[in-house]
């Protein structure tokens, strides 16, 4: 597989982590670098490793793979947007702030985002592709439009009201977990 052909990979499979990113980064008050750099170095991983782990499960779950996935991408990313949307609709003393920034929040977010990642992976192993290579640049690739994402996400959500952002923000997950599933079908 060319160079030319797994950058195009690369910039189709961050697309969902970037825009998973720039609603973080919406989120986010007082961005600092340290915070850009862990939701980045998160998406980047998980894509790193989820088409090694598509290519070694390879073609004995194909089927389920592609049946599946989906799913459970848009399952994932429409309950975290819907518990948005329902945080920022419930009484002022009853809300409970959610932090983008925990690790179990971005482990959450990095595996619905990068589940398409597996299937590329299954995909390489029936074309035979040697994995290393596209998946290093896989990896790299997210993590550059992941910590300029977050950037991006967070200029323009400090010109919006915490409330509106939180709403936007709910929204656009289930969005990116419709059009994920909306894709599949």
């Amino acid at each position: 597989m060319d160079l030319l052909t797994i950058s195009v990979i690369a910039v189709g499979l961050a697309m969902d982590a970037f825009a998973v990113s720039v609603v973080s980064g919406f989120s986010i008050k007082n961005l600092k670098t340290a915070n850009a750099f862990k939701i980045a170095m998160f998406f980047g991983m998980f894509q790193f490793f989820m088409p090694l782990v598509g290519w070694k499960l390879s073609i004995n779950f194909t089927d389920f793979t592609h049946t599946v996935s989906h799913w459970v991408a848009f399952l994932i990313l429409s309950f975290i947007g819907c518990k948005m949307l329902y945080e920022v609709l419930k009484e002022e003393e009853h809300r409970v702030e959610r932090n983008l920034l925990d690790t179990k929040v971005l482990f959450v977010l990095a595996i619905a985002a990068s589940i398409d990642a597996l299937a590329v992976g299954v995909s390489f192993a029936v074309l035979e592709v040697a994995v290393l290579v596209p998946v290093i640049i896989i990896g790299l690739t997210t993590f550059c439009i992941c910590f300029a994402a977050v950037f991006l996400g967070n200029k323009f959500g400090s010109r919006v009201p915490s409330d509106k952002i939180e709403i936007a923000g709910g929204i656009m997950f289930v969005m990116i977990g419709l059009k994920i599933l909306l894709k599949h079908m």
